[in-house]
């Protein structure tokens, strides 16, 4: 049985990026749900880096994909919103629930999609939203019900949006390597990704917080949220890392810069027994292995992204340890300041970039 909460407007608007660098707002119909489907009026959107360097700029192919990974549809993989209206079938959710979209969906059958990882299903029916099916950088959303997290009434829709993807990666990282009271964790990268790190390792207990960041903008940006003990250039890493320390190194690292020189920092000032977490996309990891891994016995883990079932344990998680993601935006758009909202989040922006489609009045 189909349930509706107000009927839809018969249009809506999408953003859409032909890969020059530009973002184009066009009118789309507002999609009917079919069964097992969903449709949300969306409350946030992130702007996610993978959306910059692999479709604003130019449209590019992920390995072993034929043609490119973006299929012309409408972008954005990090919404949230309220569902309006369901579709024959839907059994969890009804009009007026407050959810996060999970960006994959998923075949269903394969036991990476058993386990809740439908960013690793392989089957050909995969489609990531704002990729290969339409996005969340719009007015309404259709989405799988199989894909959606519950919004805890505490957090807003930005702070969902921010779950549905930087914040799931992070914390899967930072759930894979354990960290816990007993902890010193290092976060190399201070993008959003590495703030998520940070503020969900402070979540977890760690004792101290050291953040590792080329950009003075971005220390600027994450001094301000209070949450590291210090944070510093690569240069100055070694001498911080020893004091705060006492000379052991970080029992936890977590690298969410994507790029050789920041896995070396991970790696160099890791402490015995340490573990390391990779997250960041992209690059190349090179390192010695007898004296920076084997003889201090240190353990490497590398996730993508998260799992429904994690994603719903962090947004519990966020309301019980009193963290609200939103507080790593920067810069808030309309929907119809799409271009310029990309066009931040491509340059200069000092942390999150989102888009919210209620700000147009």
């Amino acid at each position: 049985m189909s349930e509706t909460l107000t009927p839809p407007p018969a249009t809506m608007r999408g953003v859409y990026l032909p890969g020059n660098s530009t973002a184009e707002v066009r009118e789309l119909p507002v999609p009917a749900p079919g069964p097992g489907q969903v449709l949300l009026r969306v409350g946030a959107a992130g702007i996610c880096g993978s959306d910059i360097g692999y479709i604003y700029r130019e449209h590019k192919t992920h390995r072993g994909v034929d043609g490119p990974a973006y299929r012309g549809v409408v972008a954005g993989h990090e919404p949230s919103g309220t569902v309006v209206a369901t579709g024959p079938g839907v059994r969890r959710h009804r009009p007026g629930d407050r959810v996060v979209v999970y960006h994959i969906a998923g075949c269903g059958l394969c036991d990476n999609c058993a386990r809740g990882y439908q960013i690793s299903c392989s089957s050909p029916s995969r489609a990531a939203y704002g990729w290969q099916r339409d996005g969340g950088a719009a007015d309404f959303l259709l989405a799988d019900e199989h894909t959606l997290v519950p919004l805890p009434d505490e957090l807003s829709f930005v702070d969902g949006a921010l779950i549905a993807c930087g914040f799931g990666t992070a914390y899967e990282g930072i759930r894979r390597i354990g960290v816990n009271g007993d902890d010193d964790l290092l976060v190399v990268g201070l993008g959003p990704v590495g703030l998520a790190a940070a503020m969900t390792g402070r979540g977890r207990g760690a004792r101290r917080v050291i953040g590792v960041e080329v950009s003075p903008e971005r220390r600027a940006w994450a001094d301000g949220l209070d949450v590291f003990d210090a944070t510093v250039t690569p240069e100055e890493a070694a001498d911080t890392v020893a004091a705060l320390t006492g000379g052991r190194g970080a029992s936890t690292a977590i690298d969410c810069s994507g790029t050789r020189p920041g896995r070396s920092t991970a790696i160099a000032h890791i402490a015995e027994w340490g573990r390391i977490s990779l997250v960041g996309e992209g690059g190349t990891l090179e390192t010695e292995v007898s004296d920076a891994l084997l003889h201090k016995q240190v353990t490497l883990h590398a996730s993508w992204v998260t799992s429904v079932p994690v994603m719903a344990e962090l947004a519990r998680n966020l309301v019980r340890w009193g963290v609200r993601p939103e507080r790593i935006v920067s810069d808030r758009f309309a929907l119809g300041q799409a271009d310029e909202a990309f066009a931040l989040a491509a340059g200069a922006a000092r942390g999150k970039v989102v888009l919210e489609p209620g700000l147009d009045g």
